[in-house]
């Protein structure tokens, strides 16, 4: 990749081949990569050009490790991105351990280090503040009795820990489907075999996701049940393309507002114009954090301590609101406390429009 000379080098970590979200690697790539160009047009970092340097995570956290350690080596001033939250694991304690300011885009997981980290901070809103937002909105709902089809992850687990905090004081129960060992024939079988109003995807896409959903709408016995994906499955095109109206009225979190503000609502058309599709809450993370890289790089300088030094004193507009950090009890990174958070799903009527179910 040339370098342009002078530049100030930022790296990037996004999955952009399977077994990683590679729809989510694209659209978190567009937002870095817009925001880059406008920071560029503007006359860069003080007169010297931003340039991203892009590695390809794949969902791995050997290989994104080993690519921090890369980039560290090539002098950049900072890394920025990634959606998996293993993976991003990984990269904070990597960069942490290296003394390399790391900015994460989209990985929600709380713990994202297992101790109180000076050079990671975050823009995505922290796992447990979604998904009790999720919770409230089942509760609301009337759905009380849940049952989680999950595969094992640390994200998936971590995911059905928030769910079962919130809702066994407030009445209600999670019931674990393990899908290692149940096929979506056997899962239906204990679906209706059981007591829970709500199955809740705790599992990738397409696989087994997909396979899932469709067995159950399927299912005559099943027909009350409310299928969800809290981790936003259904945000992508793929998944309507996948499903069409299966995939409808299946609620997810994402993390934008209910009315994009001057700045986001021009983003908004020119991620689409890159994408050829609608952005989704990914691209604006992608973007948002670029921004608050580059005012930090302006106005602290390349010295990695002092970028990380800036967090928490930062403060920038960005698509979805004013952006600043602080310490969050049980976070042990700097944190944008909150991304808009809204729960949403696509609408049976038109599978390509997103209806808001709840706001938090």
């Amino acid at each position: 990749m040339h370098t342009p000379s002078g530049a100030v080098r930022i790296g990037v970590l996004v999955p952009l081949t399977r077994p990683g979200w590679t729809e989510a690697g694209r659209h978190l790539l567009a937002g870095l990569d817009l925001a880059a160009r406008e920071v560029n047009d503007a006359g860069g970092i003080g007169g010297r050009p931003l340039d991203l340097v892009v590695r390809d995570t794949a969902a791995d956290p050997v290989k994104a490790a080993a690519a921090v350690d890369e980039l560290a080596g090539l002098g950049v001033a900072a890394l920025a991105g990634e959606y998996h939250s293993v993976v991003a694991r990984a990269v904070a304690a990597r960069a942490d351990a290296l003394g390399l300011p790391f900015l994460c885009s989209s990985a929600v997981l709380d713990t994202l280090t297992d101790r109180p980290a000076r050079w990671v901070a975050r823009i995505a809103p922290a796992q447990s503040h979604g998904w009790r937002i999720y919770a409230d909105f089942l509760l609301g709902a009337g759905h009380g009795r849940i049952a989680v089809a999950a595969e094992p992850s640390v994200y998936w687990a971590s995911g059905t820990r928030v769910l079962r905090d919130h809702l066994v004081p407030r009445g209600g129960s999670v019931t674990e489907l393990d899908l290692r060992a149940l096929s979506p024939a056997a899962v239906c079988d204990e679906l209706a075999g059981g007591r829970a109003t709500a199955l809740l995807l705790l599992a990738g896409h397409p696989e087994p996701a997909v396979p899932l959903v469709r067995a159950v709408r399927r299912d005559a016995r099943l027909s009350g049940i409310m299928i969800g994906a809290p981790a936003g499955q259904p945000e992508f095109a793929s998944w309507a393309t996948s499903l069409g109206v299966d995939g409808a009225a299946i609620p997810f979190l994402r993390y934008l507002p209910g009315r994009l503000g001057p700045l986001g609502a021009r983003v908004e058309t020119a991620l689409r114009e890159r994408l050829s599709a609608a952005p989704s809450f990914v691209a604006f993370e992608g973007y948002d954090t670029v921004a608050v890289l580059a005012e930090v790089l302006r106005s602290r300088g390349v010295d990695r301590a002092r970028v990380a030094e800036g967090w928490p004193r930062v403060e920038v507009e960005g698509t979805r609101g004013p952006i600043r950090f602080s310490r969050e009890p049980g976070i042990g990174v700097w944190q944008w406390a909150w991304a808009p958070v809204q729960v949403v799903d696509r609408d049976p009527a038109d599978p390509g429009r997103l209806r808001v179910l709840r706001a938090g």
